[in-house]
């Protein structure tokens, strides 16, 4: 065994025969769990019809499990084998009911994501797969499949002087989408394969209007109802039915308490033209299901406090009763006894954040469920994930605190400085305190960026929803956050080790 090695050994047996810092770990783990729980217990939503109360709907779901939006008007026929559908739109405007900045008018305009087009998907059930072109209010020609996939065509807006052709063709399970300007000269903006009997047709759809304010306490988000209405001519399909009738069916809709459809879609047809209205979105439900992995993990913000506190003491009372001089008779070599109390510290620490993580994430998931909360589940790959995030969280915060205490010599001080910029941060940012702008600003350069490994729904850019820490999304990956936290960790112990070296201990 190397001298090294056995430096190592000696800090282990350190560690685990004083009892105040086992017992000091044991109970940072402790409090994450039953913290998360506690919080979990206490949080209730609920749904109503009218004055109603009743059972949260579970959300619909897309072909890979995550939680989507899916309303919309389809105007449709049936699609056995291959065929296609060509329309040109001539105009798309919209209604926006009470936007700022008095909220008392049902106003012109659309959102940027309203969509209009064609679609082919399979059946009418939320949720199901489909492929879909169209044009856009703000973003041009899209071509979009299954919820998730966002193909750019051509940029521009739909009007009477520059309508806009559609095509969707179908060649075994590849559908090819492309646009054109006159009907004669076509461009390809994508592909994508659906298999199946499929319902093809035209679609109307428009997400509410939203806006996100970005003030202290976290902010406020307002979103209000938005309607979009298309109007379609040369309308020609291949492959359906010959000359069966347009079905017409609302997808997504929910019943007000009468019984009658809440905001129905509409669709009109005189002399060739169909003019189609629609609201809701066909897209993943980003940041509507809440940020409940930050929720279940509230408990780590307490347990890394108490962590800190341990890896404050593991040295503060060498330094107090001079016992470092010991140590530091055994390996000569300052740089290295460092070293081996940030290994064995950092690696008790993981150990407890990460199996704190991966218990209270579930169970915490099991209350929530029970209390009324429909978002799904972590996958298990997602769920080790997390919890090695989290135990990287923890350990790279403990090294920090062990830094700053070889460098102030003073426990006290160095507890105080490392809850200032690991937990403090996070704290201003998440539970309120700082316009989004600054919050996101400290979660980018101190070392609570690190908290990013919360985050498991992505930041989609073809959907406009509340991005940010309180909603769950953060401006770093997990990853970067997590090398944020590394270098800190690097500076804290780079500057311990220096002074270890250059005074007397």
């Amino acid at each position: 065994m190397s001298d090294f090695a056995r430096l190592v050994r000696a800090e282990w047996v350190k560690f685990r025969t004083v009892r105040g810092w086992v017992l000091g770990t044991v109970a940072a783990a402790l409090v994450t769990v039953l913290l998360g729980l506690f919080v979990a217990s206490n949080s209730i939503s609920s749904c109503s019809n009218g004055t109603v109360d009743i059972e949260c709907p579970a959300l619909p779901l897309g072909p890979d499990g995550e939680p989507v939006r899916d309303k919309f008007y389809f105007v449709h026929r049936t699609l056995a084998g291959d065929g296609a559908i060509t329309v040109r739109v001539t105009s798309m405007t919209g209604l926006i009911t009470y936007p700022p900045p008095d909220h008392d008018k049902i106003v012109p305009g659309l959102v940027e994501w309203a969509k209009a087009g064609v679609i082919a998907k399979d059946g009418t059930a939320e949720g199901s797969r489909y492929v879909a072109l169209m044009v856009t209010a703000e973003h041009g020609v899209r071509m979009q499949h299954d919820f998730v996939h966002d193909t750019a065509g051509k940029p521009g807006a739909v009007s009477a002087g520059a309508p806009r052709w559609l095509r969707l063709t179908r060649a075994g399970d590849t559908l090819t989408g492309e646009e054109s300007a006159d009907g004669a000269a076509w461009s390809r903006v994508g592909t994508a394969t659906l298999a199946g009997p499929l319902e093809l047709g035209l679609f109307v759809t428009s997400p509410s209007d939203l806006t996100v304010n970005g003030g202290a306490g976290g902010g406020s988000v307002q979103a209000r109802l938005a309607t979009a209405t298309a109007t379609f001519d040369n309308v020609g399909s291949t492959g359906t039915a010959p000359g069966g009738d347009w079905r017409r069916d609302d997808v997504g809709t929910e019943p007000n308490p009468d019984g009658t459809v809440h905001h129905p879609g509409s669709a009109e047809e005189a002399g060739g033209v169909l003019t189609v209205s629609g609201n809701g979105d066909i897209a993943p439900l980003a940041g509507e299901t809440g940020p409940w992995v930050q929720l279940a993990l509230i408990g780590l913000v307490i347990g890394l406090i108490v962590v800190i506190v341990v890896a404050a003491r593991t040295v503060s009372g060498e330094f107090r009763r001079g016992l470092i001089g010991v140590t530091l008779l055994a390996s000569p070599r300052r740089g290295r006894v460092v070293a081996a109390k940030a290994i064995v510290l950092g690696a008790v620490t993981f150990v407890a954040g990460t199996a704190a993580a991966a218990l209270v994430i579930p169970l915490a998931w099991e209350v929530l469920t029970g209390n009324g909360f429909r978002q799904p589940g972590l996958p298990l790959g997602t769920l080790a994930r997390v919890a090695a995030e989290a135990g990287l969280l923890v350990a790279g915060t403990a090294l920090i605190a062990l830094g700053l205490t070889v460098l102030l010599r003073r426990g006290l001080a160095a507890v105080g400085v490392a809850v200032a910029v690991v937990v403090l941060p996070y704290l201003l940012a998440v539970i309120g305190g700082l316009p989004t702008a600054g919050a996101e600003w400290l979660l980018r350069l101190t070392p609570a960026a690190a908290f990013a490994f919360q985050q498991v729904a992505p930041e989609y850019a073809h959907v406009l929803a509340s991005y940010t820490p309180t909603s769950g999304y953060y401006p770093l990956p997990a990853w970067g956050g997590l090398a944020v936290l590394a270098g800190y960790a690097a500076l804290s112990l780079g500057l311990a080790s220096a002074r270890l070296r250059r005074s007397d201990a």
